[in-house]
């Protein structure tokens, strides 16, 4: 059997970081900022902190492993070591559906971006240029992907300072809409329900850290860096969301009108003024598209490390000889990710759909995650890092997942029962 090649090791620390941070999205709580702010009973600001220390605990086992196991495949490849084969697999093939679902999702987003503000240009057809361009991006170099999100994710940095000076400005002088410490504790008491209910939906607001483990085969430096990269990005992008929706929740109204994906926009309409609206619906249009170039490259990776384990067919590890990128993993992830961001687009309830299953997959991958730290170090255990984290992120993620909707359980049982047909096979093809 011919030997299969090996990805290119050009990325730094600081490209690490770029590629967390764009493909979670410094101003991923705009779009959820109503539905969340209005679960909590006005406390959103407090989900964001109590989601951003369960999320943490996921990172903490993410960078456990990958100085463990420095390989591609990131949960499949842990998973493998930790809890045998099987595991591996379906630890692989739960996340996948995460990976795929989630560009999916993003390059939507900047289709409907695109079309609020240049209405003359159809969702699908803003959606299907962004898939394009961005695989074309990922297809000529990792190197080259990590300057351009680079650029991208400047800019989103610039613009949420923008926001915060802007807001402070007008909260001293003109104060809040709401009492100052009711983004913590509610407008009209707190609500633990509640609260916790919330926390469900704004774990898929972190979704996407975990794709740095994916780039481990492409790091340059000691394998520790890619858990060090982890868990910054996860600790920066909590405390700039705990920020910008303490502030929004500052300048909000108590009851706001509108659609709940629209209340934050409304909020930077009437409170700070309707240019800063305009920005942020720009750049909203176009982050989006970046963010799901990492997760078409995180896929990518996955895909060729499944292959390159015989897990799925060997012509998905195939690298390029001068660009060493998995090409015909990416070229498969765009496809699939183009059918079914066109499809989601030519329905009214197609964003609502994917949103729906989206953390599915992601959560059981991380449960897994956690169960192959306890595997992996069985009988030299250190209590807190072997043990207190991933029993406690274990237990927190089969929590959130059990508040998923009925639609997100039936499609991810759906998913594993395609994945047990897929296990039986796999190991035969090649």
């Amino acid at each position: 059997m011919s030997e299969i090649p090996t990805l290119k090791r050009t990325l730094t620390l600081r490209d690490l970081i770029v590629y967390g941070l764009l493909f979670i999205g410094p101003l991923a709580p705009v779009g959820v900022f109503g539905v969340l702010d209005g679960r909590s009973g006005g406390a959103v600001a407090l989900v964001y902190l109590i989601a951003t220390i369960a999320m943490g605990l996921t990172a903490y086992s993410y960078a456990t492993m990958s100085t463990e196991i420095p390989k591609a495949g990131s949960v499949f490849s842990y998973a493998t070591a930790g809890l045998g084969k099987a595991a591996g697999f379906f630890a692989g093939w739960l996340v996948l559906l995460d990976y795929l679902l989630i560009p999916s999702v993003a390059y939507l987003f900047t289709g409907i971006a695109t079309n609020a503000l240049v209405p003359e240009i159809p969702i699908w057809l803003a959606t299907g240029v962004a898939i394009l361009l961005t695989t074309t991006v990922n297809l000529l170099g990792v190197r080259l992907a990590a300057v351009v999100g680079f650029v991208v994710l400047v800019v989103e940095i610039v613009l949420l300072a923008v926001f915060v000076v802007a807001a402070l400005v007008v909260l001293i002088s003109e104060g809040g809409q709401r009492p100052w410490l009711s983004p913590f504790t509610g407008v009209s008491g707190f609500d633990f329900t509640a609260v916790v209910g919330a926390v469900s939906v704004a774990v898929l607001s972190y979704l996407g850290f975990d794709a740095i483990a994916s780039f481990a085969e492409e790091n340059v430096g000691p394998s520790r860096i890619v858990g060090r990269a982890t868990l910054f990005c996860l600790v920066l992008a909590g405390g700039l969301f705990v920020l910008q929706t303490y502030l929004g929740a500052l300048l909000t109204p108590v009851d706001p009108s509108g659609p709940d994906g629209q209340v934050f926009y409304e909020m930077l309409r009437s409170s700070i003024g309707p240019w800063l609206a305009v920005m942020i619906t720009t750049v909203k249009a176009i982050g989006p598209a970046f963010s799901a170039m990492v997760a078409q490259a995180a896929v990518g990776r996955l895909l060729y490390s499944m292959a390159r384990e015989s897990r799925l067919p060997r012509q998905l590890a195939a690298v390029d000889s001068r660009t060493k990128t998995p090409w015909t993993a990416i070229l498969v992830s765009a496809v699939l990710t183009l059918v079914i961001a066109v499809w989601a687009a030519g329905r009214d309830d197609g964003l609502d759909i994917l949103v729906s299953i989206v953390d599915v997959g992601a959560l059981a991958a991380f449960t897994l995650l956690h169960l192959s730290v306890i595997g992996y170090f069985r009988g030299r255990y250190r209590v807190f890092a072997h043990l207190v984290v991933p029993v406690v992120g274990a237990a927190v993620m089969i929590a959130v997942l059990a508040l998923s909707s009925t639609t997100a359980l039936i499609v991810g049982a759906i998913w594993f029962a395609i994945g047990i047909v897929v296990n039986v096979t796999g190991s035969r093809v090649g």
